[in-house]
């Protein structure tokens, strides 16, 4: 992350932090949502993900359910040990899209802003993995832009230009799955 990222969001207030992972939430939203919609079983997990991220931009108030949310999140399938690890594609990026919740979750619990800097990580690995596995692709220079905007304190285009984002970023993760979104 950039050091003035970090630095904005140890000095930033709370509803600007709260701005900042909203929007790096939401930019992974998608990678969670799907890739994991229509499995069997994952139905109530794909809406609890999907309502938590529409939750999280209420920036103007801490979420009164954020650490039953972040326990309940801690329940999924991502987030629990794998022996041998997340080898496959949808695995590994749902893994970090549930990692990037779980901060921005634990953000709205605390107010500490390193679960701030955690989920920015978390969303800076995703898009660097992409950056090696799509050709030309310029994932984590735009998701440090939109870090930077982020911080910025101002709310105008953020949501827009995170959902967008966010869909460019599954589309390039369904062309490496096969449009499956299970293949390894």
């Amino acid at each position: 992350m950039e050091e003035t990222v970090v630095a904005e969001l140890r000095t930033g207030g709370d509803e600007a932090v709260r701005l900042y992972v909203a929007a790096c939430a939401e930019r992974m939203a998608p990678l969670f949502i799907g890739l994991r919609a229509g499995e069997t079983g994952r139905e109530a997990d794909v809406e609890f993900y999907r309502e938590s991220v529409g939750h999280l931009w209420n920036v103007d108030r801490p979420l009164p359910d954020a650490a039953d949310r972040a326990r309940l999140l801690e329940r999924f399938p991502e987030l629990q040990p794998v022996e041998d690890g997340n080898t496959g594609v949808a695995d590994t990026y749902t893994f970090l899209a549930t990692l990037a919740l779980r901060h921005a979750l634990s953000v709205h619990d605390t107010g500490n802003a390193d679960h701030a800097v955690s989920c920015g990580h978390a969303t800076l690995t995703a898009m660097g993995m992409l950056d090696q596995n799509a050709t030309g692709a310029p994932f984590t220079a735009e998701e440090l832009r939109l870090q930077s905007l982020s911080v910025s304190g101002t709310a105008a285009g953020l949501w827009e230009a995170s959902v967008a984002a966010g869909r460019e970023r599954f589309r390039a993760v369904l062309s490496r799955t096969g449009g499956s979104g299970r293949r390894t």
